[in-house]
């Protein structure tokens, strides 16, 4: 695939600057704190339309700053939901497991493949796609779907399998999908599905990680060594920021504004390519 790998002139200016990564950084934590989210679905766009990265390597350094996310939220999570709650859905766990894990692979596999105009219209796809599960979950209260266990564990698998491939080809965790994968089809607490998706998610991006490190574009990582460590700290800082504020902001003005932004970012992402 065509793909601009090595950073140009433009990761030497002042957009990817230290302070700017930063407040980039803590400005996706925050918005995804507000929701619950690691917030790597809006940190993607920025870093293909202010930061100049290009869309595989976009991937792969959201792919890193949410493997951070996920692994400094894990502790608060499991100190906010009983560990004993946790432990005992593992079968649910393992059940999306046994997909997400392949589906990753598959996706990482299928980015490094593809062109890179290709490659932008499917990540602005997939925007719309998070744009719409997200509205879906916050505008209305989730049902659960009550399947024989058979068909529960064959959709679980199922499930599991395009969460991965999604996550893998967006660079996120995921947890925009897992939880109300979890609620929907193993009756999940809202709250409990936020700590069992932490579970999923991690597992879930280091098999995709390990897929992108076989490929030269994972040398962007090591290029833009000193922006990714600030703005994944940035990410972490706001996403603390944003869960402290957590129901600050009314969800009748949050969801929409979110949402606009999502659908704004998928039209500049296509039209990119």
């Amino acid at each position: 695939m065509t793909d601009v790998h090595a950073p140009g002139p433009a990761s030497r200016s002042w957009s990817r600057s230290t302070p700017v990564a930063f407040a980039g950084g803590a400005l996706v934590g925050l918005l995804g704190g507000l929701v619950g989210l690691g917030g790597a679905e809006f940190r993607l766009p920025l870093l293909l339309g202010v930061f100049g990265f290009a869309a595989l390597s976009a991937v792969i350094v959201n792919k890193a700053m949410s493997l951070v996310v996920v692994v400094a939220a894990i502790p608060s999570r499991l100190t906010a939901v009983p560990l004993a709650e946790v432990a005992a859905e593992w079968p649910a766990v393992v059940n999306l497991l046994a997909g997400s894990l392949v589906g990753a692979w598959v996706g990482a596999s299928w980015a490094t493949r593809m062109a890179t105009a290709t490659l932008y219209r499917v990540l602005a796809v997939l925007l719309v796609l998070i744009a719409l599960v997200f509205t879906a979950e916050r505008v209305g209260t989730l049902p659960t779907a009550n399947l024989p266990i058979g068909v529960q564990l064959v959709g679980g698998v199922v499930l599991g399998f395009g969460i991965g491939l999604v996550a893998a080809l967006m660079g996120v965790a995921g947890g925009e999908l897992l939880i109300p994968t979890f609620v929907l089809l193993y009756a999940t607490d809202t709250k409990l599905a936020g700590s069992l998706s932490l579970l999923v998610s991690l597992p879930t991006m280091l098999v995709a990680f390990l897929r992108y490190s076989r490929h030269q574009a994972f040398s962007v990582l090591g290029e833009n060594q000193r922006f990714v460590v600030v703005m994944a700290a940035g990410s972490v800082t706001g996403s603390v920021l944003g869960g402290l504020l957590l129901g600050v902001v009314p969800e009748a003005v949050l969801v929409p504004m979110l949402a606009a932004l999502l659908l704004f970012s998928a039209v500049k992402v296509w039209r990119h390519a």
